[in-house]
């Protein structure tokens, strides 16, 4: 088999591979779970013979050490997307942040606007035809490998073989380097049943529930929201998925039968993300499991795409939401917290559904009840992430808001009866003042 003989030539150590990127490059670095910590291990132990390489991902899981302190003169992070373990690299003007709606990342790949010189992938051994899969994550990595002027694998067994258009032959990778490593995990949060805040969550994932109907495709993220939510389905029927990614907590109601992906208006009987971030059951999960299909974020999250899925619901957070509906997810006032990721494509696109739902859920205050996140101007220098007119249901532990063709009067009620009742009082004190009632 020629493929074999390719790999083979192309089978080295770290510390050679890495040797091919040069000062001023531009890396490409697989995302999320799959970050291959090998070779980024290897990229800062060669800083010294380095300056001005620029590193470009959305939120990675754990190391990032090419923003820790002393780096400066040596890589510079641009993130699509702010991952915790670079935020502070982002508030201190050590790292750059783009604005980008995820299906649009691979836009900025194939039309040369951000160039990969190199990218440092994390992937499955490969099949019997040269294949490896992308495993936990395929999202814009694929699309970055296909302008890459070279490419390094970072090759795992414990990589799960997930599925779908998310596979890259051995003859495009440039260096292999074979490793034997634990894939990197995101465990659940933790919530404790008894404490007030888990009881906020249930009540805000009984709400979401309540707007779910059976035979509707489900969009999610991470977090307290989304598994509060995923607990309150469980007497469901026939729920489908198409996501941009998802974790644990769909493994649970496909077990059950309550995800059966059966009804679905597209890709039917298939699972449609293009990440997870999980731990290694829902990995297990994954391997080599065809009712699970992965593809890029540019299909994945293409609002048209994500329109012809019937009763589409997406389930959104938010930081805050002013008094008029507009949501604030990516800042808190001028300090860039995150990013526009996949909120605003799913937003968009699950309004355009057949019988869709867009939501945005929010715990109703913050900084343990000192903060109402309902507020009636959003802070000075925060972004507007979603805007007035994209916003359908906004959802606290206290009910939901529909906001959909509404007045700003109407919006205004809503929105106050939906807040903490502790900042009701001077969320209506402004509105008057306002004029917005």
């Amino acid at each position: 088999m020629y493929w074999l003989q390719k790999y083979k030539k192309s089978l080295t150590d770290v510390e050679t591979a890495m040797q091919v990127v040069a000062s001023g490059d531009h890396v490409y670095v697989h995302p999320g779970c799959a970050v291959p910590e090998v070779l980024i291990r290897q990229l800062i132990d060669r800083k010294d013979e380095l300056t001005n390489v620029t590193i470009h991902h959305i939120l990675t899981v754990g190391e990032a050490g090419y923003v820790g302190k002393g780096m400066e003169s040596h890589f510079r992070h641009n993130a699509l997307f702010i991952g915790g373990n670079v935020r502070k690299a982002v508030h201190e003007g050590k790292a750059d942040v783009t604005m980008v709606h995820l299906h649009q990342i691979a836009s900025l790949f194939y039309r040369g606007i951000i160039p990969v010189d190199v990218a440092l992938i994390h992937v499955s051994p490969p099949d019997e035809h040269g294949f490896c899969s992308f495993g936990v994550g395929v999202e814009m990595t694929k699309p970055a490998c296909e302008v890459a002027k070279t490419i390094i694998a970072q090759v795992n067994p414990r990589m799960p073989r997930a599925l779908g258009d998310c596979f890259i032959h051995v003859n495009k990778i440039s260096h292999v380097v074979e490793v034997d490593v634990p894939v990197k995990e995101l465990p659940q949060v933790d919530e404790d049943p008894g404490s007030p805040e888990y009881e906020v969550y249930q009540k805000i994932g009984a709400y979401i529930a309540d707007l779910v109907d059976d035979e509707s495709t489900l969009q999610m993220g991470i977090g307290a929201i989304p598994d509060a939510a995923l607990r309150s389905m469980e007497g469901k029927r026939h729920l489908g998925i198409h996501t941009e990614m998802f974790s644990d907590g769909v493994v649970k109601l496909f077990e059950m039968g309550v995800i059966t992906n059966e009804r679905k208006s597209l890709h039917p009987g298939k699972m449609v993300a293009s990440f997870v971030l999980g731990q290694r059951p829902l990995y297990d999960f994954l391997d080599n499991n065809p009712v699970v299909e992965f593809h890029p974020s540019h299909y994945v999250n293409d609002p048209f795409i994500i329109s012809q899925n019937r009763k589409m619901v997406a389930i959104n957070s938010a930081l805050s939401v002013d008094l008029t509906g507009q949501v604030c997810a990516d800042s808190l006032g001028p300090r860039f917290y995150s990013g526009f990721g996949g909120q605003v494509d799913f937003i968009r696109g699950s309004a355009r559904s057949e019988g869709g739902k867009p939501i945005i859920a929010l715990p109703s205050t913050a900084k343990n009840g000192e903060v109402s996140r309902i507020v009636p101007f959003l802070a000075v220098g925060s972004g507007v992430t979603t805007t007035r007119a994209d916003v359908h249901y906004i959802v606290t532990e206290y009910g939901i808001a529909s906001l959909f063709g509404k007045t700003i009067r109407e919006r205004v009620t809503q929105l106050i009866q939906i807040a903490h009742p502790k900042f009701r009082d001077e969320l209506r004190a402004v509105a008057r003042k306002n004029r917005y009632i």
